[in-house]
């Protein structure tokens, strides 16, 4: 059986913290490295590589996503937010400023990942209790700062992102 061979390269069209961007990526390439490497986003952080660690969590249609094993391909006709979204100018997105307040972030390395977790579940969820924060960060590792801090930062947000939710009660 002949044919034509599978493209190496595909045309991704998506929005990137509010910004149109179109660009030919290999078939190959995570979104972690289209962030990172391409896109110039560092603030997403690559560390197990195997989906484990929560580090390099991005919000992909308001769903977290490991960015680290996630194809850039599958990103067409998306919405991605990092990190570096999610403050408007100089006004620190809820959850940043409660991860300040709160102290929850020691070397920094697994904050991005902790901090875009905390968004998505307070997005579908917002009056997400103890249960429910615990629930949604168990996927993420840190290594610095004993956990406590985190849950009292997400928290902290839900509590002044008030009640209410996209509607799907993950």
């Amino acid at each position: 059986m002949t044919g034509s061979p599978a493209p190496t390269s595909i045309v991704v069209r998506m929005r990137v913290n509010g910004h149109d961007c179109e660009m030919l990526v290999p078939v190959r390439l995570t979104v972690a490295e289209l962030l990172r490497d391409r896109l110039g986003l560092t603030g997403t952080k690559v560390s197990c590589e195997m989906q484990v660690c929560g580090a390099c969590t991005v919000v992909v249609d308001g769903d977290p996503v490991s960015s680290c094993t996630a194809l850039a391909c599958d990103l067409d006709g998306t919405e991605v937010l990092t990190v570096e979204g999610l403050a408007q100018g100089r006004d620190l997105h809820p959850v940043q400023e409660a991860f300040m307040e709160a102290n929850a972030l020691q070397c920094g390395f697994c904050t991005p990942g902790f901090i875009m977790m905390a968004v998505a579940l307070l997005d579908a969820c917002r009056g997400a209790d103890q249960d429910k924060i615990r629930e949604w960060m168990d996927g993420n590792l840190c290594r610095c700062t004993g956990y406590a801090p985190i849950e009292t930062a997400v928290t902290l947000a839900a509590s002044r992102m008030g009640a209410g939710s996209r509607g799907d009660d993950h």
